[in-house]
This record gives structure tokens, sequence and C-alpha cells, in this order.
């Protein structure tokens, strides 16, 4: 019985650092695609800063 217990407390925990494995993963892909397509996303946001300044609201 007592190893069935250690055994549930090793699982609920794994769960809860499986969430945080999860949120890693998560975020370096998406460092990993912002690495990989940097020139773009500048490219765009100059773009579309510079039609904004252009308007002149």
């Amino acid at each position: 019985m007592k190893r069935m217990k250690t055994r549930l407390a090793i699982l609920i925990g794994n769960k809860r650092g499986m969430e945080m494995v999860q949120v890693a993963i998560l975020v370096a892909i998406a460092v990993a695609v912002g690495i990989i397509f940097k020139s773009s996303i500048v490219d765009f946001v100059n773009r579309v800063f510079g039609n904004l300044d252009a308007a002149n609201f």
C-alpha cells in the first residue's frame, strides 16, 4: 500500500513537472522561429511603422 502511494505521488509530481517542460519547449520553439525569421520580422515591422509614420495622423 505504501509503495502504491509513493508511485501515485511521483506521478502527480511528474504531471506538474511536465507542464513546466511543455512551457519550456514552447518558449524554445518561439525563440527558434524568431531567430529563423528575424529578417522578415524586422522588415515587416519597419514597413508597418513606416506606413504609420507616412500616414500623418
